[in-house]
């Protein structure tokens, strides 16, 4: 890899470009096109671009063209969020950077730094296009001051430019059993701000926060879309202001939130920013989906095998870890062909309820006297791998650990934060609670010999102040990402999933540590659906896990047919929570023909392009997942509410290719069969339809009149593929 000193930078990668170069005769770099690929720009096209952003300058403005720098500020006239928070004792500042450098190497990245030699500060921005056309961009600052004079950092974000063509917003809230939840609003003038002071990213946290052309869906319009890639505080912005500067008036942005005197920064220290990932699409939130599950399925450590199907203990037996029950629950599970099994809550020492025990991580001699082997040597030898929940972020005061260690709580001397679920915080930035956790999880991993752990984080870390009055959520977040990593690294193989209390930390920085997150604590299909649907906007299938519950859900109490329950589930990492030992024959056997679906189409959902319908009847939800080929997909149909007409429309298949002609074909285990008087004639004919992928992708079909809450489960082949 070669990195030479450039005028200019420009990276280009899978329909993606970004052209940086200069911006204020005495500043940093600007970015002068963030957005679709411009092709092959020559150093004249370089300059016309740059000549074409210049503004004009108006009355009552500054006396010079405003450029919107890399990191804006109000010493280069940026009057909106600036890119830099810095003071040394209460002393403003505001760099003025020289021995500014841009490079750019032949491998899709590129460097600036900067210096500011009288306010002691050094300054470094890595940008990378990678696949997808992932923009992945974090900043370094380093107090470069001799003495004793430290440097506080109170603010950095990274910021790019929109283009005046967005002028919609997009994101996700949320709350517990109800997360990623989209909103929508007009962009106008002013600061459309996401941020979180929850200590892990939250139930409310917005996945990716969308600016787009007007009316922007599925499938159509321009998108620019921010994440943070961070699982402490952050935020996620979209601002105008009235102003233009340089090419834009409208920025996109985000980066880690931080307290006052989180980050303190003595001689030769240096703070770097978490990555923020930006992804630029032409056609839709599914084009910028389908770049972020590209670049995560890249990644060395995404996992490559097939996701195992997994059954959770939770919603089948709570804390009632009763051995026979157990291997009850074992031998129903094999029956109906899962392969991973998972223990949740309740095995470990005084744990009977959610109130106590919580730190104790000792098998429970009382329940489990010969440990967790009777019950895990049975999984094996019923060829399913055990798994075990975990919480080690977490005590209750009512525990062995806590009354031995009443300090150990990541809280000041003088008082407790709020208690929630009967838990507080552990400080993990103390080398003694590092230590005891890695020495106690290990000493259970080694053990017990699990292949999983389900990682869970019930509660938000408010009023994080550390012992000695500092506030904590960064260290702590360091801290949870050494563990992780300390523990895989003594035990390779070893999975993890990210749980808190359902989705309340999901996000690409813990993606970094873990290998599929909890997507939420409700089961409830029809929850699962619109949560599912949203939170894929930025996690691929094979990483999201997706359970199918009891009959009657215990998070809404509402009922739901098996039937949708299975088709909901199949579209994830898949697995089953509930009693199976309780279940009528004939439902066992419904699960194992839909296990038998689940592995026959899990390598074509975890590798495939995700495509959702932008459907005219708000009531019909399409999406599915289309092979790289294209020469086959599998389509879910699902039916959220009533609708205001007597049927649906027809239905389209997006993503298929126009010159194919293809089968499609009903997948009978997982469709309902609807109350139609009589059903369209293609399903008289047999439950299989011959068309043109063109006809199916905007023609569309007919489908039967659906209760709301049913589905159908369409598997697409092209019909050469057939003939193979």
């Amino acid at each position: 890899m070669t990195e030479t000193n450039h005028r200019w930078a420009v990276l280009r990668r899978d329909g993606a470009a970004l052209v940086v170069g200069p911006g204020a005769p005495d500043g940093l770099p600007a970015v002068l096109h963030w957005g679709a690929d411009l092709g092959e720009l020559s150093d004249e096209t370089l300059e016309a671009l740059r000549l074409a952003a210049a503004p004009a300058v108006p009355h009552s403005s500054i006396d010079v063209p405003r450029w919107l720098s890399l990191a804006p500020g109000q010493d280069d006239s940026w009057e909106g969020t600036p890119a830099l928070a810095l003071h040394r004792n209460g002393r403003g500042i505001h760099p003025r950077w020289t021995r500014v450098r841009l490079a750019q190497d032949d491998c899709g990245h590129a460097t600036v730094t900067a210096a500011d030699a009288l306010n002691g500060l050094s300054w470094r921005m890595d940008l990378e296009l990678a696949v997808g056309g992932i923009l992945r961009v974090r900043q370094t600052v380093t107090n470069t001051l001799p003495g004793q004079e430290a440097l506080t950092l109170d603010g950095a974000q990274i910021l790019l430019p929109l283009p005046d063509t967005a002028t919609e917003v997009l994101d996700t809230t949320g709350r517990h059993c109800r997360e990623h939840t989209p909103q929508r609003r007009a962009f106008g003038h002013g600061t459309t701000l996401r941020a979180s002071r929850r200590g892990r990213t939250g139930h409310d946290a917005t996945l990716l926060l969308f600016a787009g052309s007007a009316g922007f869906g599925f499938r159509s319009g321009e998108v620019w879309g921010v994440h943070v890639a961070w699982s402490g505080n952050h935020a996620h912005f979209a601002e105008r202001l009235p102003e233009r500067a340089g090419q834009s008036s409208a920025v996109i942005g985000g980066g880690e939130l931080l307290a006052a005197g989180e980050i303190v920064l003595a001689a030769d220290e240096s703070y770097t920013s978490p990555w923020v990932s930006f992804v630029y699409s032409g056609c839709g939130l599914d084009g910028a989906a389908a770049a972020m599950h590209r670049w995560l399925r890249e990644r060395p450590g995404h996992p490559r095998s097939a996701r195992p199907l997994v059954v959770n203990t939770w919603e089948g037996v709570y804390f009632d870890h009763d051995l026979s029950r157990l291997l009850r629950l074992a031998d129903a599970a094999a029956k109906v062909g899962a392969e991973r099994f998972v223990l949740d809550d309740g095995w470990f020492r005084n744990r009977r309820d959610d109130r106590a025990g919580l730190g104790d991580w000792t098998i429970d001699p009382e329940v489990w006297p010969s440990g967790l082997a009777p019950l895990f040597d049975h999984v094996r030898a019923l060829g399913m791998e055990p798994g075990l929940w975990v919480e080690p972020e977490m005590a209750n005061p009512d525990s062995d650990l806590v009354r031995e260690h009443p300090d150990w709580f990541l809280a000041p001397a003088d008082r407790l934060p709020a208690s929630w679920r009967y838990q507080h915080v552990l400080d993990l930035s103390r080398p003694e609670v590092y230590d005891y956790l890695v020495a106690s999880l290990d000493a259970v991993i080694t053990a017990e010999r699990p292949g999983y752990l389900k990682w869970d984080h019930n509660r938000d870390v408010i009023a994080a102040l550390s012992r000695d009055g500092h506030a904590g959520v960064h260290r702590q977040t360091d801290a949870l990402y050494r563990l992780l990593d300390d523990l895989r690294a003594r035990h390779p193989g070893l999975e993890i999933e990210s749980c808190a209390s359902g989705g309340a930390r999901v996000d690409l920085g813990i993606l970094e540590h873990t290998d599929r997150v909890w997507a939420s604590d409700t089961n409830d299909p029809l929850e699962r659906q619109r949560l599912q649907r949203w939170t894929a906007q930025l996690i691929p299938p094979e990483l999201l896990g997706a359970h199918v519950g009891p009959a009657i859900s215990h998070t809404t109490g509402r009922y739901a047919t098996l039937q949708f329950r299975c088709l909901t589930a199949l579209f994830g990492h898949a697995g089953m929570e509930l009693d199976l030992s309780g279940l009528e024959e004939t439902e066992l056997e419904q699960l194992a023909r839909w296990a038998l679906r689940y592995k026959e189409f899990r390598g074509l959902i975890h590798t495939g392009t995700m495509v959702r319908s932008d459907h005219p009847d708000p009531s019909v939800w399409v999406h599915g997942a289309v092979s790289a080929e294209r020469d086959e997909a599998v389509f879910a149909v699902v039916k959220m509410d009533t609708s205001a007409e007597d049927r649906s429309d027809r239905i389209r298949l997006p993503g298929l290719d126009a010159t194919r002609t293809y089968r499609v074909s009903l997948v009978p285990e997982l469709t309902d069969a609807g109350h139609s008087v009589a059903p369209p004639q293609w399903i008289l004919d047999g439950g299989q339809l011959v068309a043109p992928g063109a006809v199916l992708a905007h023609a569309g079909f007919a489908i039967p009149v659906l209760y709301p809450q049913t589905g159908m489960l369409l598997h697409v082949r092209a019909i050469e593929a057939d003939v193979r």
